[in-house]
């Protein structure tokens, strides 16, 4: 699996964190899009990178960070075909991937501790989407998205 992974200045210690969780996957890449310093930059344009990488093919799931994880889990959805997943414990971390299929894993680097976020990522990037109902539901969510893009 080829992951993306990018970061506003709020959550640069957390990506470094999970990058080094994430080496315990041999079967991941993972590419980072920044930031790489704690110099100010915009979330927006961190999630624009992560979900590019995403649509084109070029990864297959993304994990994007800033402060709190909010404003680039709402960045990362208004991406046609993103389904981002704002996550605060192992619990929703599953869900998402079971239930929403989500394909971006979004954390705050302010609220979610090492310990926590290592959890996440380890749960996330295993589980499976369980498909049947809920691959009914997600169609319903990505069909939404295809009238109001359209």
């Amino acid at each position: 699996m080829k992951l993306v992974i990018g970061c506003d200045q709020g959550a640069l210690e957390l990506k470094e964190h999970v990058k080094e969780v994430l080496k315990e996957f041999t079967d991941i890449t993972v590419e980072d899009v920044g930031t790489y310093t704690t110099d100010s930059v915009d979330y927006p344009d961190i999630a624009e990178k992560i979900c590019a990488k995403i649509t084109s093919g070029e990864a297959d799931r993304g994990i994007a960070l800033c402060g709190t994880g909010i404003g680039i889990s709402i960045a990362c959805n208004k991406v046609k075909g993103i389904r981002a997943a704002l996550c605060h414990n192992v619990f929703t971390a599953r869900m998402s991937r079971q239930h929403n299929n989500a394909n971006v894993l979004a954390m705050g680097g302010r609220d979610v501790g090492f310990g926590p976020a290592t959890e996440m990522v380890r749960v996330w990037v295993k589980e499976k989407f369980l498909g049947g109902r809920h691959e009914r539901r997600v169609n319903k969510i990505m069909a939404i998205a295809d009238k109001r893009n359209s």
